[in-house]
């Protein structure tokens, strides 16, 4: 058996094997001529592969170039763009370095942090209630999407006092939004009222 596993590793495995073959096989054409028409019909090939890209400016330059990778820049031909530069796609990119912010709750995520840490250094009473409280409520429907379960006000203001590490008060009388469709939403499907559901359209198709 003949299994890819034991196959030569492909370059730009978007455009398959049998791409791979006939490129491996154009390098080999002798006659220089001959071997830049080779390359014109295969760019044709290869762009008619992704026919969405066509009217993207510099999607045929890209396919030239992809045809020099997928070559391995051996194939000796009249090349209508210049080359990419081998030391660059060579260049291993720079490591992404890890978030160093700490999260007390995940379930509210950093974003919200961040803002409260803003909310807290507002000086304007009347802005700072308005933002207080629907950060509040934003927080209560990421803890319900989160935990899929619900959760009381006074836990909310509580962990947004400490979020906030005091910096801010919690408006007197402030009732957050119910949000009871999160829960509905991410409640999983009742077997038996499917069963009843799919049971009253089967009848009903009868009858007409």
């Amino acid at each position: 058996m003949d299994y890819n596993t034991q196959r030569p590793q492909l370059k730009i495995s978007e455009y398959g094997r049998t791409i791979q073959q006939m490129i491996d096989y154009a390098c080999t054409i002798e006659n220089r001529e001959e071997r830049t028409k080779a390359a014109h019909t295969l760019v044709a090939i290869m762009g008619n592969m992704y026919p969405q890209f066509k009217d993207i400016s510099d999607f045929r330059h890209k396919l030239w170039d992809h045809l020099a990778i997928m070559s391995d820049f051996k194939l000796d031909i009249d090349w209508p763009y210049p080359l990419p530069d081998i030391k660059l796609l060579k260049e291993k990119p720079e490591k992404i370095p890890y978030s160093e912010g700490k999260i007390k709750y995940r379930h509210y995520g950093q974003i919200i942090q961040r803002i409260l840490n803003d909310v807290s250094n507002i000086e304007e009473a009347e802005k700072k209630e308005v933002l207080i409280e629907q950060m509040a409520n934003q927080m209560k429907r990421s803890y319900m999407t989160w935990k899929k379960e619900n959760i009381s006000d006074d836990i909310i203001f509580k962990e947004l006092e400490i979020l906030t590490k005091g910096g801010v008060g919690i408006p007197e009388g402030l009732k957050l939004n119910d949000f009871r469709e999160v829960l509905v939403q991410n409640k999983p499907n009742n077997p038996k009222q499917a069963s009843k559901a799919s049971s009253k359209k089967r009848s009903s198709r009868r009858k007409k």
